[in-house]
């Protein structure tokens, strides 16, 4: 529920709680409760993907780590006689 229906709904919770509160007739137990909703309501999919994903076998198997070190390759260099500019001012022939 994070569609377009649900966020009108938080949103009027929440100003009905703040109309409530300027009224005078603000009670903490129910407003507590009713943003707690909202984080739940909100949060529903990443709270279920953190617990799928820890009660799944491939996140408490352990990785087997090699002992090999990564080597890198060496950079190539360019040849000793490499010139970029060499004869781009001169003209053919030259």
């Amino acid at each position: 529920m994070t569609g377009s229906m649900a966020t009108a709904i938080a949103t009027l919770a929440i100003a009905v709680l703040g109309f409530l509160m300027f009224s005078g007739r603000f009670d903490w137990r129910r407003s507590a409760a009713t943003i707690m909703g909202c984080f739940l309501i909100f949060g529903a999919p990443i709270i279920a993907g953190g617990l799928m994903g820890a009660a799944s076998t491939n996140m408490i198997a352990k990785r087997q780590v090699s002992e090999e070190p990564l080597v890198t390759p060496p950079t190539p260099r360019a040849p000793q006689h490499y010139d970029p500019y060499a004869g781009a001012a001169l003209p053919p022939g030259w």
